[in-house]
């Protein structure tokens, strides 16, 4: 099984059309949504983990390429900046993965890096912005 997570931008032409149900269907891939904005007659961004056999990846990557879809890996991370938390909690309530969690009886937010799927809701939530995406070391499929 081959897996990544893909940031997928959509051109305003594209975004009504069920491109991702065709990447189940004609390229037996499964997909996970981690983040969305897709609007009518706007540009649509999306951030999936994408899986399958790796042929089919590369198959079903290519299918959307030549859609005008603009692919690419999630070349980014997110890091706490330990200094500026303040163990409120907010983050843990929009994190989708569990990458985010209170400990007890400590009542510290834990971070790990490993079950983190960089959607990015944290960010916005954080009030003292201790959570940041930064640039990791671009990795290519």
């Amino acid at each position: 099984m081959y897996s990544k997570i893909l940031i997928l931008r959509f051109p305003k032409t594209e975004v009504e059309k069920p491109i991702v149900c065709y990447l189940v269907k004609d390229y037996n891939l499964t997909f996970n949504i981690l983040n969305a904005s897709v609007l009518p007659r706007k540009e649509g961004i999306m951030v999936l983990e994408l899986a399958g056999t790796r042929k089919n990846f590369q198959e079903g990557v290519k299918y959307l390429r030549d859609l005008g879809v603009h692919v690419q890996n999630a070349s980014q991370e997110i890091k706490r900046v330990n200094k500026k938390c303040t163990h409120c909690g907010a983050c843990t309530a929009v994190c989708p993965t569990g990458a985010l969690s209170i400990q007890r009886p400590e009542m510290s937010v834990d971070f790990s890096q490993k079950k983190c799927s960089v959607c990015e809701l944290c960010v916005p939530a954080c009030p003292t912005r201790a959570m940041e995406t930064r640039p990791k070391k671009k990795a290519f499929f």
